[in-house]
């Protein structure tokens, strides 16, 4: 049985405040099982990749939501394939170090 029913990238994360969004995306990750990473970009958004199913994935989302330093103004979603193997959420180097 597939651990991992469900998988959505998002790229584009805007913040508002630009304070703590990898972080509480790893905590929220971790917290409810979802695996993935999280990464700066070059043009000061923020892209992530979340695997897991879908509640798990929403209650990820909802969380980030939650904190009161971080807003989204937009989000980009996309379907992508499962990656079978992973096994946390970690924070990708950025961009600038050639991840």
């Amino acid at each position: 049985m597939e651990k991992y029913i469900y998988n959505e990238q998002s790229g584009l994360w805007y913040e508002l405040q630009g304070v703590g969004f990898r972080y509480r995306s790893v905590y929220a990750a971790r917290q409810y099982g979802a695996t993935g990473w999280v990464r700066n970009e070059s043009d000061g958004s923020v892209s992530m990749e979340i695997q897991g199913t879908e509640e798990q994935i929403d209650l990820v989302i909802q969380s980030i939501e939650k904190s009161p330093y971080i807003e989204i103004r937009t989000m980009d979603v996309k379907n992508i394939s499962v990656i079978p193997d992973e096994r946390e959420f970690i924070v990708k180097e950025d961009w600038w170090y050639g991840v």
